[in-house]
């Protein structure tokens, strides 16, 4: 008995066949076998990206801002490891 290779395929690649699915151009059978890929994925990768669809239009301000906290606290430690640094440096240059 033989072990089959799993294959991995990319987001690029399951948004392309799921987008071509989702058109109706083409059969699911169609797809699977101009892909390689067995129906039964290509139909999860349809139902996965038309459920994610809402999440595709959603604000992303959020997630990209850092509390002004959280930078201050940074720069804090930033200033001290340079000073630290710098400390070590001139005790090492003796």
């Amino acid at each position: 008995m033989t072990k089959s290779k799993r294959n991995r395929y990319s987001s690029e690649f399951k948004a392309k066949v799921s987008l071509e699915a989702i058109k109706g151009e083409l059969t699911i059978s169609q797809l699977g076998a101009k892909y390689g890929v067995h129906q039964t994925m290509i139909n999860g990768w349809k139902k996965q990206a038309i459920d994610n669809l809402p999440t595709a239009f959603e604000q992303k301000s959020n997630v990209a801002k850092t509390p002004d906290a959280e930078v201050e606290k940074l720069h804090a430690k930033i200033g001290q490891l340079v000073v630290e640094r710098d400390f070590l440096a001139k005790a090492f240059g003796r």
